[in-house]
């Protein structure tokens, strides 16, 4: 893939989110910022069981687990992330191009970092 976009020709105009759009987006960003403290909550208080018969799914179990809080500190991260970038009047901009976050995709993933253009470059990179 040629990459023609010429350096220095940046789009450095404001995001194109109505204040109403931001509350909602900051609104969505605590309710997830909620759920994954519970979730981490819920996780940590799960019993650990010591039953010689049932090591083995115990283990698969704990596992399972430990995946899972992974998953929950890295959303919660994200979205600690967002809700910062929104507080500095960074949100809404993509973290390598600098243009705008198109609307539609952080109506749906609200926490994103990159446009889908460079979200897609660095999947492809990995």
């Amino acid at each position: 893939m040629v990459n023609n976009q010429i350096i220095g020709d940046r789009d450095t105009r404001p995001s194109p989110l109505s204040t109403e759009d931001l509350a909602v987006l900051r609104d969505n960003l605590r309710e997830q910022r909620l759920f994954r403290e519970d979730q981490l909550r819920q996780i940590a208080a799960a019993p650990a069981r010591t039953d010689e018969p049932v090591r083995r799914r115990t283990a698969a179990q704990t596992e399972v687990r430990v995946k899972l809080a992974a998953s929950a500190r890295m959303v919660l991260a994200d979205v600690e992330a967002a809700l910062d970038r929104i507080a500095e009047g960074r949100y809404g901009r993509c973290q390598l191009c600098r243009r705008g976050i198109d609307r539609d995709r952080l109506m749906i993933v609200p926490q994103a970092r990159y446009c889908a253009r460079c979200q897609q470059v660095r999947e492809a990179g990995r």
